[in-house]
């Protein structure tokens, strides 16, 4: 996906279809078997689309000048979630592919064959525990990326703004200055396609705690003020609610969205650090000034510092049902390691001796701590049992729909109805996960 959509957000029957279908647990899994000598043929699921006839080969000529005697295809898949979600039940997938967000953190000894263990992969790379389950790690990440604003500069600096807003607050006033001073639609959702809603869910290091996500799932009420979802969601509703979006989300469109933000006809979308080469190439092949898109950290600060998460990309892992793992394990660690494809995407690295990008380094520049948070480990998978229970899509995108539908007046009830509907839902759910 030329998009590199990474957090798609699995929806509920999409899990629960997975965990009927299949059979076994992490738990029956034995030790990897990754000896034998690295030769023979390999196939690689990716979602990349866009590069599968073209830079993907090249890296695999590269691997196979390494290990002479290997051959590595590549199987491109539109609907990567969706298909390959159904290639895991029926035991046909590939030698290395990218693990699904379908996948829970419990089921991933089913399908896929453990690396290391956590403290053992952690040495080398970074977004470790990410796909981790019981002290083991079965994927890597293909690069990482932050989280944050990109933002049109030129755009925001014609409303009087030059550095990052520091409050919600402020970023509200930011907004309705781009409003009032500008012809730029302040702030674009891209509502329609859906995804893009997920990286609301993206923010927990702006509290500046490192054990965000195991002490997610011990929280009742996260809708609460002063909480994470009533911070980001929060400002998604207020933003919406004072016109400060696109004026018509049912038609929004991402691909339409990109020479948008990068000419300055939107001011700002909260996104990863990856778009912002794409915005930048958008706004290139415009005719406008790609040095005008930069990205700026989430408007809230903890201890007078913004705080912001570094996460891993999808993951590579080696098939359990792979007959060639000696070979799948030697490319998916090479790949990450050695092609270069991190850079090449100005990515975060994974190998954690590897330089930060250049986007990176300017985004640190506004005075950003970048936080890797850990996965839970005392609460493993308790967060995957609480969403599908409550129904509540926290890396998806249908109830920031209804939030946004509420905001602009398109259904019935306010912020703070939402947010005790919200609150009650995970409660009721939370309290039977964690008993």
């Amino acid at each position: 996906m030329t998009n590199r959509r990474r957090f798609l957000g699995f929806g509920t029957a999409a899990v629960l279809a997975l965990a009927t279908g299949c059979t076994g647990g992490a738990a029956e899994q034995g030790p990897a078997d990754f000896s034998g000598q690295i030769t023979g043929d390999i196939t690689v699921l990716t979602n990349r689309t866009d590069l599968a006839t073209t830079a993907l080969p090249e890296y695999a000529k590269k691997f196979q000048a390494k290990y002479p005697g290997t051959r590595v295809t590549f199987e491109p898949v539109t609907n990567y979630e969706g298909d390959v979600t159904t290639q895991l039940s029926s035991g046909e997938y590939g030698d290395v592919l990218l693990i699904p967000n379908t996948v829970a953190v419990d089921q991933l000894g089913q399908f896929f064959e453990p690396l290391g263990t956590v403290d053992e992969i952690r040495a080398g790379y970074r977004f470790a525990d990410e796909k981790a389950y019981d002290g083991k790690v079965y994927g890597l990440s293909l690069g990482g990326v932050a989280n944050g604003f990109v933002v049109n500069k030129r755009v925001w600096a014609q409303a009087g703004i030059t550095a990052p807003p520091k409050t919600p607050e402020e970023f509200l006033a930011g907004l309705t200055a781009v409003d009032e001073k500008t012809d730029a639609i302040p702030f674009y959702t891209n509502y329609k396609d859906g995804w893009p809603l997920s990286f609301w869910n993206s923010q927990r290091a702006v509290l500046g705690k490192a054990d965000a996500n195991e002490t997610f799932p011990a929280d009742a009420n996260p809708w609460q003020p002063g909480k994470i979802q009533h911070i980001t969601d929060g400002l998604l509703f207020d933003i919406v609610n004072r016109r400060l979006s696109e004026p018509d989300p049912l038609t929004t469109n991402w691909e339409g969205s990109k020479p948008m933000l990068g000419t300055g006809k939107v001011a700002s979308m909260l996104l990863g650090s990856w778009a912002v080469p794409q915005m930048r190439d958008a706004a290139k092949a415009a005719g406008a000034n790609p040095d005008d898109i930069v990205f700026w950290p989430f408007p809230y600060q903890t201890d007078g510092k913004f705080h912001a998460r570094i996460e891993g990309d999808y993951k590579g892992a080696v098939s359990r049902n792979s007959k060639n793992k000696a070979t799948a394990k030697a490319w998916l660690e090479w790949f990450v390691t050695n092609s270069g494809f991190a850079a090449d995407q100005q990515a975060i690295p994974t190998a954690v001796d590897q330089e930060l990008p250049a986007v990176l380094k300017d985004f640190q520049a506004t005075g950003v701590e970048l936080m890797e948070l850990p996965a839970a480990a005392a609460n493993s998978g308790k967060e995957d049992q609480i969403i599908k229970a409550s129904e509540i899509d926290l890396a998806g995108n249908i109830y920031r729909q209804k939030l946004v539908d509420i905001a602009r007046g398109a259904a019935d009830g306010d912020k703070e109805s939402y947010f005790a509907e919200l609150n009650k839902r995970w409660s009721e759910a939370q309290s039977q996960v964690m008993k």
